[in-house]
């Protein structure tokens, strides 16, 4: 059974998550603080801080409050060591395939080029849960920035490798989009049609489509059901002009 954890999804921008989370020792964890503030605000009402920031990748969105957060409250900064000239100072730099364990969490690191080169994900096997940053969204993934449509579909498939249960939490609320692109692109598909209403409804009552399952993924994300880096290429070339 997966180890249970408690995720905070902390709203930024017009539509950013931040995460807030405990490790297992008891030290809290932020990933991607785009913007300080809201995250100040969550730690003034519980009365706690941050002990470490984790970066997925270095666009001003998913950075741009760390080193406030840092400023303020001590915490120590992880990202992608290829990665560090375009990122605050690391603490702890990492790199693709590091195993690593902080504060008692054993953490895999996966590099997932494409959205930016030098994008990580962060992998935590026990909880069976990944940040992806904008790698993946729910029913979409990330635009080709820095990366070609092969580098972003082997990084898609690193993500589908892992087990079926696995908790998806994406940094954008994409959802409606994503489903409605999805929807016109595989229109056979009941399973997207089905995602589709349901997440029509959530939206509608201001109810995060976040996190999802690499399962439900599978099922309903054109990217995802891609089979080959040609056909990744159609769906995202479909997707930019949709």
């Amino acid at each position: 059974m997966p180890i249970m954890m408690t995720v905070n999804l902390i709203p930024a921008f017009s539509d950013n998550y931040i995460f807030i989370f405990p490790l297992n020792g008891g030290a809290i964890a932020v990933v991607d603080p785009g913007d300080a503030a809201p995250v100040i605000a969550h730690f003034d009402k519980t009365g706690q801080k941050p002990d470490y920031i984790f970066l997925t990748h270095h666009h001003d969105d998913h950075i741009g409050g760390a080193e406030q957060l840092r400023t303020k409250y001590g915490c120590k900064i992880i990202g992608h060591a290829a990665d560090a000239k375009r990122l605050p100072a690391l603490d702890i730099a990492v790199n693709n395939g590091d195993q690593i364990n902080i504060d008692g969490t054993d953490i895999n690191v996966i590099r997932t080029d494409g959205h930016t080169i030098g994008h990580i994900c962060y992998y935590m096997p026990a909880q069976e849960t990944i940040f992806v940053g904008d790698t993946l969204f729910v029913m979409g993934c990330g635009r080709l920035f820095e990366g070609t449509a092969q580098q972003m579909f082997e990084s898609l498939q690193r993500i589908k490798s892992l087990p079926d249960a696995t908790s998806i939490y994406c940094a954008h609320e994409y959802t409606l989009a994503n489903a409605e692109f999805a929807n016109a692109h595989l229109p056979e598909n009941e399973e997207i049609k089905n995602a589709l209403y349901f997440f029509n409804q959530l939206r509608a009552d201001n109810i995060p489509t976040v996190p999802t399952t690499l399962r439900a993924e599978k099922l309903s994300n054109p990217f995802l059901i891609a089979e080959s880096a040609e056909t990744f290429a159609e769906a995202r070339t479909a997707k930019d002009n949709f």
